[in-house]
């Protein structure tokens, strides 16, 4: 394409991790076993829950969509990684850069709507435990999930939108290990003023109201703890909201320093690594988490492992 004397890009190399040849397999491995270890974890868990009658409450619903996120997020990252592990050819086109950020930004959107669901769950169940059947309905949580992904779909495409607007005439290097959009802002021959506002307002803005559900949440939660008398109670109410509490603190601080802080142009090894940790590495962790700090998951999953053995 021409516009003038300029020529206008619509391919870019993804850089991924830069390393030493010799870490190319190990490296590989790695991400490999992470992945593996990803969706076997997230929808092992996923298949628990829809198995066990038990678990067919709020709070493992919730559990189970959070799963299906993760399993997601990782499969829209980690294959194309992968695959530039060993292709000199790490080109990707403009629709596939759009295609995989618009499903990156459902899934981060999307968690973190949940976690600030999962959150309100747990304040209505310890804080309201006679009400909690009333409150938590199934209607309720229906529309909860529903919301959910509705705003993570809204919200990739607020910024998938605004990508029309920026041409690339110059550099068709992104420094990222999957096509996100604050790198081709970087490399934008357009001005790109316009679309750091809106990952400041819609991404700020979406973050903020999450945490501050999370926070106000946990401290009702906190409160009405120390009020129990039970230690048996303040262990097991601990012992819940405590793996909550450790998922969102660990989502929360890459995605934070990555979308909210002022932009650089200097920040691209921290921003690659900020990545790293909230699309691959917690997807991995949260059904670690989840499932050794929950009681009834392990004896569900102990249950499932004795009638087959």
């Amino acid at each position: 394409m021409e516009k003038g004397n300029t020529t206008l890009l619509t391919e870019f190399v993804l850089t991924g991790l830069t390393y030493q040849p010799e870490w190319q397999i190990p490296l590989f491995l790695l991400f490999l076993i992470i992945y593996l270890i990803t969706l076997m974890g997230n929808l092992g868990l996923i298949a628990l829950i829809c198995n066990d009658p038990h678990l067919h409450i709020p709070m493992y619903l919730f559990l189970g969509n959070l799963a299906f996120v993760d399993a997601w997020l990782s499969s829209t990252v980690t294959p194309k990684m992968l695959v530039n592990f060993f292709t000199k050819n790490k080109m990707i086109s403009f629709t596939e850069c759009q295609v995989q950020f618009f499903s990156f930004a459902i899934c981060v959107t999307t968690e973190c709507f949940l976690l600030a669901t999962m959150a309100y769950d747990r304040y209505v169940a310890i804080c309201k435990p006679l009400l909690y059947p009333v409150i938590m309905n199934n209607r309720l949580c229906i529309w909860l999930l529903i919301w959910s992904f509705l705003g993570g779909l809204f919200h990739a495409i607020i910024h998938n939108a605004f990508l029309f607007r920026l041409t690339f005439c110059n550099s068709i290097i992104v420094h990222q290990i999957y096509c996100d959009i604050i790198p081709l802002f970087k490399i934008s021959c357009t001005d790109p003023s316009i679309n750091f506002l809106m990952v400041f307002i819609f991404s700020g803005s979406i973050q903020v109201f999450t945490i501050l559900i999370v926070l106000v949440s946990y401290t009702l939660v906190l409160f009405t703890i120390l009020k129990k008398k039970s230690m048996q109670g303040i262990r097991k109410a601990f012992s819940t909201c405590g793996a909550h509490l450790l998922s969102v603190s660990l989502y929360y601080g890459p995605l934070l320093f990555m979308y909210v802080r002022p932009a650089s142009l200097q920040a691209d090894a921290q921003d690659m690594v900020d990545s790293i940790f909230y699309s691959i590495i917690i997807p991995v962790l949260n059904p670690v988490i989840y499932s050794l700090r929950n009681k009834k998951v392990i004896d569900s999953l102990t249950k499932k492992l004795k009638s087959n053995a």
